[in-house]
């Protein structure tokens, strides 16, 4: 880590106190002079950090800024196997990333942003991320199972993210299959995992699960077209950055262990026991046909089971479905 981020570290584990220069120095191994250029750095960018004379620095507060030393400390153990980088804003945190895949960047790169100008989600459609008012991440995966096994990346995520908004917030949370977080009934996270195929070895070349959690509603409100649909983790409830951090770490931590074991799938039950579509009418689309169906149960296989009018039942393997309007009533 550069010496900024590290005197960002221990102020932010001192807010209130005053640390000297010496002793920021003396701790991590630098010069005083480094330590100086570093925390004006830091004010440049914002933090609310007061240098006193015969004092030294004093972070006064955390303001609402998202760093990699406020997600860190996060981690349990001291975390250390990713290399995280943070933006104020982003294109799009997997387009990023897989230019990045595709110079040799090794997996555990993680991209993390909140604000994303070209946001995208599946089947192309833009994905709504304004400034200031969601968290955008994307991992860098180079799997060894095979491309038939990818859609446990996505699954995977979504129980982490889940977990992770459970664990802070206590709120509970539910999935619709086969990529969306939902909260009361809308929609707060969607999850778009990207993959490279090699032609020479049949594997995955990388994987990118991209998540973006809707943490606070717009100042301004969302869109009209998705205010009827839409919901932030701190709806109805005071916007906690404390906790917004400590959900992005839950949901990198949570992840990496599920992943570590993704062939043995163990947050399939976490996942089924959270679908949001079992019992409900559904439309099942393909392209531009819609047919009306009941999803039944999430397999084994993270698939869709699915009832159509004629007594005809199906396994989705993948696709997309919507749930009836007044499927939310019943909720």
């Amino acid at each position: 880590m550069t010496t900024k981020t590290l005197v960002r570290a221990v102020l932010e584990d001192n807010v209130g106190r005053f640390i000297s220069g010496e002793s920021l120095a003396r701790r991590l191994h630098v010069s005083r002079n480094a330590v100086w250029r570093a925390v004006k750095s830091l004010q440049e960018e914002g933090c609310a950090i007061t240098a006193v004379t015969n004092r030294g620095y004093c972070l006064s507060q955390f303001g609402d800024a998202l760093t990699e030393s406020s997600l860190r400390r996060y981690f349990p153990n001291g975390e250390n196997r990713w290399t995280i980088h943070v933006f104020d804003t982003i294109s799009s945190t997997n387009t990023v990333l897989k230019e990045m895949a595709e110079q040799g960047e090794p997996e555990g790169t993680i991209l993390i942003a909140s604000e994303q100008t070209a946001g995208r989600g599946r089947m192309g459609r833009r994905f709504f991320s304004p400034a200031g008012t969601g968290v955008y991440l994307s991992m860098l995966l180079r799997p060894l199972f095979s491309p038939e096994q990818s859609l446990y990346i996505t699954t995977a995520a979504a129980v982490a993210v889940a977990e992770a908004i459970e664990f802070v917030t206590g709120r509970e949370t539910k999935i619709k299959w086969v990529n969306d977080v939902y909260l009361n009934g809308k929609k707060l996270c969607g999850i778009l995992t990207e993959a490279s195929f090699d032609m020479e070895s049949k594997r995955l070349a990388y994987a990118i699960p991209g998540i973006g959690i809707n943490m606070r509603t717009p100042p301004d409100g969302y869109p009209e077209e998705l205010k009827p649909i839409v919901t932030s983790v701190f709806d109805g409830i005071d916007y906690d950055t404390e906790k917004r951090n400590r959900i992005v770490a839950e949901v990198i931590t949570r992840f990496w262990n599920f992943y570590e074991h993704l062939t043995d799938k163990p947050f399939l039950r976490g996942y089924q026991k959270r679908s949001l579509l079992e019992g409900q009418k559904v439309d099942v689309i393909n392209g531009r046909e819609r047919s009306a169906a009941t999803a039944m149960e999430i397999d084994d296989d993270f698939r869709l089971h699915v009832r159509y009018p004629d007594g005809r039942e199906e396994y989705l393997q993948s696709g997309e479905v919507s749930v009836k309007p007044r499927a939310f009533t019943e909720l």
